[in-house]
């Protein structure tokens, strides 16, 4: 599988993962979430950036399925998904949902973020299915037979 390789603006956020960790980049003077990162806010125009720990847990917003191999080693199908992150309305992310088949994966669906270590020096983020479990307690009313 293609590891990703980390340029200039990108090096913070590869290295939270390495941390298990999701890591944006956020404008300094208007608290702007912006991902992919970028030199200047587009909100504001300041050239101030921090990165900031979020918690990885979102919205798919949109998914594709890929059926046809287009790198050796990356078993088809598999799945590429947008996520919004709820810490901004509009803040997505691109990645993968790891645990579950590509007949259960909607838009809309609960996701949060997940990293596997891939090799001693880097860590990939990926989705995974937010699920929810519901315990109810059933209550059998007395039925007396006359």
């Amino acid at each position: 599988m293609p590891l990703p390789l980390p340029y200039d603006e990108s090096k913070e956020f590869w290295a939270g993962c390495q941390r298990h960790e999701l890591l944006i980049e956020r404008c300094k003077d208007c608290k702007t979430y912006r991902h992919p990162p970028i030199p200047v806010c587009p909100e504001c125009q300041s050239w101030g950036k921090e990165w900031v720990k979020v918690r990885g847990k979102g919205k798919v917003e949109g998914f594709t399925i890929v059926t046809r191999a287009l790198f050796p080693g990356l078993p088809v199908p598999y799945n590429v998904v947008r996520e919004e992150l709820e810490e901004q309305k509009g803040l997505l992310i691109i990645g993968n949902v790891i645990d579950c088949s590509p007949e259960e994966i909607s838009v809309g669906m609960p996701v949060k973020v997940s990293f596997e270590d891939i090799i001693s020096d880097r860590s990939l983020f990926y989705f995974k299915k937010v699920r929810f479990w519901h315990w109810f307690k059933f209550i059998a009313p007395d039925h007396a037979d006359a």
